[in-house]
């Protein structure tokens, strides 16, 4: 029957999908062979003991005792079981393994920032190993999000002002989209994440150059990818429409009042303080709401997005 879970769930990505898949097909089982014995026994019954004549006469039964034990005996021993079934999972994926990668992770409107041990951070992309466990210590920075991976049925609401966490363990290289499950404001639908599974030697690849992509990708084309996937696209707009932050639109080598007073001219230097260091100089008229993005990114991406703003003529 793999075909129907296969229909009603995404492919497993996680340990921990099965033990969630097995526990919910037995809980589909269970409840369509008491449909469908609770119908045909209705549908008999409705047959069987319909009225033959106007002066038939229904018979008078009071109850039936063994009847009664059944049916109260037998959905208690399935409850009872299932409970201890889902309780037993439920332990397993709250209680991770002591070796596993623990990563960072920060819910703000409307991304997702990863921090890994050794400081480096990544924004609504993650990569991990595969075949090694991996816990989410998770915060917010502002209102109540949802972190919630389909692929590997796991989800935990994620809290300002303290922490909560969770893990799984990746059994198979591919790419799995994470989003927020919890509505956190305009941007909520935009709260995705890629979570790219990849070989150990990929891994150690990626955490010192990057991907692929943004080693080859021409820098205004990355920067476009950038902008979409770091959440700028939240905030800023490229065809004039006012946002949270300035548009991006014929922005490059303009003069822009400050709110302390002072004219900016927006060139290169201006573009790269604005993204490492946003409170130095805030545009009049808009809130310092800006995340500094040192640690997010590397030197090439920073160029890209710098190359991206100014090709918005």
């Amino acid at each position: 029957m793999n075909w129907l879970r296969s229909l009603m769930m995404p492919a497993p990505g996680s340990s921990y999908a099965s033990e969630v898949d097995d526990l919910y097909m037995l809980i589909f089982w269970i409840s369509a062979f008491f449909f469908l014995l609770i119908a045909g026994l209705l549908s008999y019954f409705v047959w069987r003991y319909r009225r033959r004549s106007a002066d038939e006469v229904t018979p008078h039964i009071s109850h039936n005792f063994k009847l009664e034990v059944v049916w109260s005996v037998i959905p208690l021993i399935i409850v009872v079981v299932l409970f201890f079934l889902g309780f037993n999972s439920y332990m397993n994926a709250r209680v991770g393994p002591g070796e596993a990668l623990e990563i960072q992770v920060r819910g703000k409107r409307w991304v997702w920032e990863f921090e890994y041990p050794d400081g480096m951070r990544t924004l609504n992309e993650i990569y991990i190993p595969v075949n090694r466990p991996v816990r989410f210590v998770m915060s917010s920075e502002d209102v109540i999000h949802s972190f919630y991976v389909p692929s590997f049925r796991v989800k935990m609401d994620v809290l300002p002002n303290r922490y909560t966490d969770l893990w799984f363990h990746p059994i198979e290289e591919g790419v799995h989209t994470m989003l927020c499950a919890e509505y956190c404001g305009r941007g909520h639908s935009d709260m995705l994440a890629q979570i790219h599974v990849v070989s150990e030697a990929k891994f150690r690849e990626w955490q010192e150059q990057g991907d692929e992509r943004m080693r080859t990708m021409p820098l205004a084309e990355l920067g476009k990818m950038l902008y979409e996937s770091r959440g700028c696209a939240t905030c800023h707009s490229i065809d004039g429409t006012r946002r949270e932050g300035p548009t991006f639109k014929g922005i490059y080598g303009e003069s822009h009042a400050m709110r302390d007073g002072s004219t900016v001219l927006v060139d290169e230097n201006y573009l790269r303080e604005s993204i490492l260091e946003p409170q130095a100089k805030i545009r009049s008229g808009y809130e310092a709401i800006m995340p500094t993005f040192q640690g997010l990114l590397r030197e090439r991406e920073i160029a890209a997005l710098i190359e991206f703003i100014k090709a918005q003529k």
